[in-house]
């Protein structure tokens, strides 16, 4: 007996293979050849408004699954208002700016460089860059998306807005102004991530990190009218010390005066047993103990530069972990030296030029 006459099943036309390599885009066909987006705008076009704000895609490849992700969660709200009765149009955007577009254009310049250059990027102005830039970008816009809609995204495809539209430029500008009118904006200097080969500052979220083990330094700083005696500093990074500016300490912690041969040394109390044995200090005399109130008063003169700096309290990034209770300050450098050389009114310095290199200041 064939079991399956005996059930009281639906009948119906739906395919049992659904196929859909084949049939979404039929389906896709379908929705345009009708003016599907428009046809919802229009009945929904007196019902109350919702707008989704899309903060755009980068133009610069491919659709990812981070890139459909994002757009397949804003659809679905987008679809999910519009079925509660709201007018909800969606405007698509791209990002067309920024340095992976000019990097990835830079490195096809040079692969396509001139005989004779030598390896190095061929002499193009600017307004050449910019331009292979647009045009760069554009190629990836219209990309990017026949794949957004081949997802089955609804919205005003033919009307984007571009970030290198003159008119989306302009209103960038009249934007900018109005926060200038009011005071918001103002010059100087911060500590910023820099790309040597881009010669550009880098956004944070654009850094990637790997493991690595850095030469450290113990160096001696001599404290001011106090012969032979010296502050001693733990660095990871030794090409920052032409920038010291100040020292800080914690003035939580107690600190010990140490006598080592003919010299002293001021260090954390809880490290001392560490630096000793990293420095050789095979026999030395604890001569008394020093707290925040005795440091705060300190000054000193730079181990190899002709100026003097002051300690500052530093509580909140001075710790008793690793290093000698001492941090060394270079406002130009990081960002805890450059909120507490700011907050002490210490110029923000960094004798490093665009390409890494030191300058002569």
């Amino acid at each position: 007996m064939d079991y399956k006459n005996t059930l009281n099943l639906p009948r119906t036309d739906f395919p049992m293979k659904a196929d859909l390599v084949a049939r979404e885009p039929e389906r896709l066909k379908k929705w345009q050849a009708s003016g599907l987006y428009e046809r919802i705008q229009a009945q929904r076009a007196d019902a109350e408004r919702f707008v989704l704000h899309d903060g755009p895609p980068f133009a610069n490849g491919d659709v990812h699954i981070g890139n459909a992700l994002n757009k397949i969660l804003k659809d679905i709200i987008v679809k999910y208002k519009t079925l509660r009765g709201f007018s909800a149009p969606y405007v698509p955007g791209w990002d067309c700016h920024g340095l992976p577009i000019e990097f990835k254009v830079t490195q096809e310049m040079r692969k396509a460089k001139e005989p004779g250059t030598g390896g190095q990027e061929p002499g193009v102005d600017a307004a050449a860059i910019r331009k292979a830039c647009e045009a760069y970008a554009r190629k990836y816009i219209e990309m990017q998306r026949m794949q957004f809609k081949r997802l089955g995204i609804l919205g005003e495809w033919d009307n984007p807005y571009l970030t290198l539209n003159k008119e989306y430029e302009a209103d960038e500008l009249r934007l900018f102004a109005d926060i200038v009118e009011q005071g918001f904006v103002y010059r100087g200097k911060k500590p910023v991530y820099w790309s040597i080969p881009c010669r550009t500052a880098l956004a944070e979220a654009e850094v990637e990190y790997r493991d690595h083990v850095s030469q450290s330094v113990y160096v001696k700083f001599p404290v001011t009218d106090r012969p032979a005696t010296f502050i001693v500093i733990w660095t990871t990074t030794p090409w920052t010390l032409p920038a010291n500016l100040a020292v800080a300490y914690n003035s939580t912690f107690s600190y010990s005066l140490v006598h080592v041969a003919n010299e002293n040394f001021i260090v954390s109390s809880r490290l001392l047993p560490e630096v000793a044995e990293k420095c050789g200090w095979h026999e030395y005399q604890v001569l008394r103990s020093l707290d925040g109130g005795h440091l705060s008063g300190f000054e000193y003169r730079h181990p190899f530069a002709n100026r003097a700096g002051k300690l500052f309290a530093g509580d909140a990034f001075v710790d008793n972990v690793t290093g000698t209770g001492f941090v060394h300050i270079a406002p130009g450098h990081g960002l805890e030296d450059y909120q507490l050389g700011s907050k002490h009114g210490l110029p923000i310095y960094s004798p490093v030029d665009d390409d890494g290199r030191f300058t002569h200041t």
